[in-house]
């Protein structure tokens, strides 16, 4: 039987499924609610300095995308940090650690870029009994504009200098969170290790307007005709997360960094793809927002019986595991041939394999043949690219199928020969170089 415990950076909980910082981890009743359901831990809604708190909009808060079957795709959000009052979340996240001491209760932290705001916040954050702190440099608007969120993340120094100033002021593991709004996520991740920080979480959310109003010509969500860029999140951004994840995990300046990974988790194959790459727990949002917190039930029961059918028995010989597969371009296999191939008792003869490699490739699938609507692969056309598979509405109609070494290509007329890549190819121009 898998066991799903997790200790992520000494923080201890009974999965590795926890809240991300955001609406649903604002007040303990949404919380309470959430470890009833089985989450094994959450972050809570980013606190700031005390004093006044933040004002949020009166009006519409998201923006959305969604396919054709009105399934959310991506989501937009302009809210900002909890405009609860500070020491009511601090009173609150004290009686929630206590009522629930096997969950994970990490506190999201941002405050402006000064140590003495630090050193203020963060002995009554250790005082509520949290695991951990969590520091929120990605959050793209609103409080980027007044010089906090990811107006720290994308300046590594400033990334540094902060993790610095927590690390010496707190004995609670420090997490630090990256802004995805940036060229290159090792640099802010190195500078995080650099000031000594416990682990990274990312992604937070993306810069976007999610769409306009062609009556009112608002961007949406709008505000009484006006409207703003906001974080963008959900099953859309993950593809992006799980980049950002992976580069972190196999840099050489940051490997074996732990990794709290976030960005479109909704079921638990996102959850075990995540952890693959090199994320040593996952955060959830968008999902949670969308179903409710029910679907963690889902998730754990999922990935405990995909452990138990690889023969994984901890969360230890998952994580990481695919990270050694990640490669640059130029190291993939030139050699490597696969074709297309239709499976015609499952072919619904729609077509749309045909029309999308006519249009827009490489012209490999016949439409008719003998007269007949049937389609075949033309191998001797067929580059093995993949498209067709990829709009086929039908699951493994159309698969992709290597060829052997020594098998002849029927497009090149050439047998298919062992492993070579870029780095030597005689059409790599700096292969020359480097051989002269």
């Amino acid at each position: 039987m898998a066991d799903l415990r997790s200790n992520f950076v000494g923080i201890k909980s009974p999965n590795p499924f926890w809240l991300a910082s955001a609406p649903p981890t604002d007040k303990e009743y949404n919380v309470v609610r959430a470890f009833r359901e089985g989450w094994g831990g959450v972050v809570w809604k980013t606190l700031g300095e005390a004093g006044p708190p933040v004002v949020n909009v009166n009006g519409p808060r998201y923006g959305a995308i969604w396919g054709a079957d009105r399934r959310l795709l991506g989501f937009n959000n302009i809210e900002l940090i909890t405009d609860r009052d500070l020491y009511l979340n601090l009173r609150e996240i004290k009686q929630v650690k206590r009522d629930w001491p096997d969950r994970a209760l990490v506190v999201s932290l941002m405050v402006p870029c000064v140590e003495e705001s630090w050193k203020a916040i963060l002995p009554l954050v250790e005082e509520t009994g949290a695991d951990g702190i969590e520091l929120n440099f990605g959050c793209p608007h609103g409080m980027s504009e007044r010089g906090m969120g990811s107006a720290v993340g994308q300046v590594p120094e400033y990334v540094e200098m902060v993790v610095r100033w927590c690390k010496a002021n707190t004995r609670m593991p420090v997490i630090t969170k990256l802004t995805p709004n940036i060229t290159d996520i090792r640099k802010p991740a190195r500078a995080a290790k650099a000031g000594g920080t416990d682990a990274v979480s990312l992604i937070n959310t993306i810069n976007s307007i999610t769409a306009v109003d062609l009556d009112s010509f608002s961007p949406e969500p709008s505000i009484d005709g006006k409207g703003t860029h906001g974080g963008y999140c959900g099953p859309a951004v993950k593809p992006i997360a799980m980049h950002m994840v992976a580069d972190i995990a196999r840099d050489a300046e940051t490997r074996g960094l732990p990794i709290s990974g976030i960005g479109g988790i909704t079921t638990w194959r996102d959850a075990a793809e995540f952890m693959a790459l090199g994320a040593g727990n996952v955060q959830v949002c968008t999902a949670a927002m969308t179903y409710g917190f029910k679907i963690v039930k889902e998730m754990i029961a999922g990935l405990e019986n995909w452990m138990d059918e690889k023969g994984f028995t901890s969360l230890d010989q998952l994580v990481g595991r695919a990270t050694p597969n990640v490669t640059d371009w130029q190291y993939l296999n030139l050699n490597y041939v696969a074709k297309a191939r239709i499976n015609q008792e499952l072919c619904i003869q729609c077509g749309r394999c045909h029309i999308a490699c006519e249009d827009t490739s490489h012209q490999a699938i016949l439409a008719t043949v003998n007269g007949k609507r049937h389609f075949e692969v033309v191998e001797e056309e067929c580059v093995g690219c993949n498209l067709c598979v990829n709009v086929c509405p039908v699951e493994n109609c159309i698969t992709m199928e290597p060829l052997a070494p020594g098998v002849v290509d029927k497009r090149t007329g050439e047998p298919v020969t062992t492993y070579a890549n870029w780095t030597t190819h005689p059409n790599n121009p700096m292969a020359k170089v480097a051989a002269e």
